[in-house]
């Protein structure tokens, strides 16, 4: 069988088999004879995790045959979209009814029930995650049942579901609420960090949408100061990038040149504290205004490996300054900025903002640099402060971990049991995280 790897590169599994289901019919039909056979399952998305969640020696199911959407209620704007349906395609099913997604986050290539699965985000303290917007789904359970869950039908199944890890069974169908679509006014700067912690609580109380980005070895950041308009409501001069303006800046300099820069200053890793000095100064400096998915996803071609903690938002400035003085400590040499944002407290039973508003801080590295040492301080930092890892990026936490960190885990496991009696749905990443 041909080998699959995720998005980064670096996770890879050779699966027993490969199977494309058409139907919520041929789902069930590959789970049941798993279970029969006392095999597994894992179903795929976009493989944008940087974790092992996907990995499977069993059989993997690839669910772009399940896409598109399947219902809609206009007066509620809710939409039922299949779950194999991938974040960038829902905007254009969506139009036709001028309907928009309430918050996405900057990469728009997960399907949705890989997002929602992994708790995926974007920024803003007045909105939650993707996870938030969902309003009912289906999945496939371990015994090969078709189970429908909302807040009114089977609410303990949907108390977990929305944020499952893949653990209780293949999403099959998402409801998600939707908002009226809507135009975002961009602003984007570069500005000292210091000043930009100082007024980080009034900024993310007072904006839509803000985060930014520091640049280690500097005490500079890049702001993002996202603004919703409605259709046509944006403010006189305010307009779409320009076709060049997108080519330059997200495309060469975001991706290409950043890419080759990488490349160089993973063999020169001396030159890194120059040329993060230089980007910081250079970068930013724009305004525009744009439907709302064409400015909160962005273009992302340069690959990387990606850790990233949910952690109380008034812990924010103290992490920043610790990570800046493990950086130094340890000779690290760090290219890519750490991006900071937040997320509105929500009641999900393993959504990494469950019970609290929460500040989330990023940390990456290019595919061609060694990370752990970097990410294993890191996370030393990040758990001195209460930290909460994203299921999908790196971390290495084990199940005994997550027992204090999340008051609903036990109600989760024990929806697990019923639903995936024998771990139909289990792989080393599950065995590893959950209890």
């Amino acid at each position: 069988m041909s080998e699959w790897r995720n998005w980064a590169g670096d996770q890879r599994c050779t699966p027993s088999r490969i199977e494309r289901p058409a139907t919520v019919a041929e789902v069930a039909r590959q789970v049941e004879q798993a279970a029969a056979a006392g095999s597994t399952v894992k179903a795929v998305g976009a493989g944008h995790s940087f974790t092992d969640i996907a990995l499977t020696g069993g059989v993997q199911l690839r669910l772009d045959g399940l896409s598109g959407l399947i219902s809609l209620d206009r007066d509620a704007k809710q939409v039922t979209i299949a779950g194999g349906t991938r974040l960038f395609e829902v905007p254009a099913l969506l139009e036709p009814y001028g309907l928009a997604m309430e918050n996405l986050g900057d990469i728009d290539h997960q399907s949705i029930s890989g997002a929602i699965s992994t708790g995926t985000h974007g920024t803003g303290l007045k909105f939650g995650g993707i996870a938030t917007q969902v309003r009912a789904l289906t999945l496939v359970t371990g015994t090969g049942e078709v189970v429908r869950c909302s807040a009114t039908e089977n609410p303990e199944i949907f108390a977990v579901a929305r944020v499952g890890l893949g653990a209780l069974g293949i999403i099959t169908s998402v409801t998600l609420q939707c908002v009226d679509s809507f135009m975002v006014h961009a602003v984007e700067r570069a500005e000292p960090l210091p000043g930009v912690l100082e007024s980080l609580a009034e900024r993310n109380a007072t904006l839509d949408h803000f985060e930014f980005y520091w640049f280690p070895h500097t005490q500079m950041a890049l702001t993002k100061s996202n603004t919703r308009h409605t259709l046509g409501g944006l403010p006189a001069g305010v307009a779409p990038l320009s076709t060049r303006a997108h080519l330059v800046d997200d495309v060469l300099v975001s991706n290409t040149l950043f890419s080759a820069i990488c490349r160089v200053t993973s063999k020169l890793p001396s030159a890194i504290p120059r040329v993060n000095k230089m980007a910081s100064s250079l970068t930013g400096n724009r305004e525009f205004g744009d439907l709302s998915h064409k400015v909160f996803a962005t273009t992302r071609t340069v690959r990387f490996r990606e850790m990233e903690y949910a952690v109380p938002l008034a812990s924010i400035p103290t992490i920043l300054s610790e990570l800046d003085a493990m950086i130094d400590r340890l000779g690290l040499r760090v290219s890519f900025p750490v991006e900071v944002r937040s997320a509105a407290a929500d009641d999900i039973a393993l959504s990494t903002a469950n019970g609290q508003d929460r500040g989330y801080i990023a940390i990456h590295q290019h595919i061609d640099t060694a990370p752990f040492e970097y990410f294993r301080a890191a996370e030393e930092i990040f758990r001195a402060h209460s930290g909460r890892p994203h299921w999908g990026k790196w971390h290495f936490l084990q199940s005994k971990d997550f027992e204090s960190l999340y008051p609903d885990l036990e109600k989760f496991c024990k929806v697990r049991d019923v639903l995936d009696p024998k771990r139909v749905f289990s792989n080393a990443y599950l065995g590893r995280v959950l209890p």
